[in-house]
């Protein structure tokens, strides 16, 4: 799992005439959700906010904020608002969440190398570029890494051969094909 640490002031303005200026003045206002208590108001520097978003831009991504007021809270993007016409952002919405209990993650799956049944004029299909996987947050892993070049003609690996660390489990069917080598023409099994 992706981990970045950001920092935010707490926000005690509100409405849209607050916010309009805050937006002015480079602050993009944020929200927390989550957590068992109320949401906390926060706001945050544009230019910073908008370089680490990009930066773990559709990754799995535990953000640790650092708030201004001493605290820290371990947070998942929740939504991101920008303007429809300049793209600006206008507010982020984070969601709170417990580091110790188990949650389902989509995570990339990598395919390296080049097979022996393509090298022999077979086509690769790739029938999962993600797999399901569930466990704590920061035992996911930012991908799963499948290495192809063992694969003959005829040959396949299911989604339960795909290496993934210990302590999580695999939630999509296990007996799936993730990735096959055919001879041309012919479908995958």
């Amino acid at each position: 799992m992706y981990q970045v640490e950001m920092s935010a002031a707490v926000r005690n303005a509100t409405g849209k005439g607050p916010m309009r200026q805050l937006r002015m003045q480079g602050v993009t206002p944020a929200v927390v959700y989550g957590g068992g208590g109320e949401a906390m108001n926060l706001q945050m520097d544009t230019k910073a906010l908008t370089a680490k978003l990009l930066e773990f831009s559709r990754r799995n991504t535990i953000v640790t904020l650092k708030i201004d007021n001493g605290s820290e809270k371990s947070v998942s993007i929740g939504e991101i608002q920008t303007d429809p016409i300049t793209d600006r952002l206008i507010h982020v919405d984070f969601c709170e969440i417990d580091l110790g209990k188990l949650r389902k993650y989509s995570v990339p799956v990598i395919y390296k190398g080049t097979s022996k049944g393509v090298d022999l004029g077979g086509d690769m299909i790739v029938t999962h570029n993600t797999v399901v996987l569930e466990g704590r947050p920061l035992d996911i892993p930012d991908e799963c890494v499948v290495d192809v070049t063992p694969l003959g003609m005829g040959e396949s690996v299911k989604c339960g051969e795909i290496a993934i660390p210990e302590n999580v489990k695999m939630v999509t069917d296990t007996e799936t094909v993730a990735v096959s080598v055919v001879k041309p023409g012919q479908k995958a099994a």
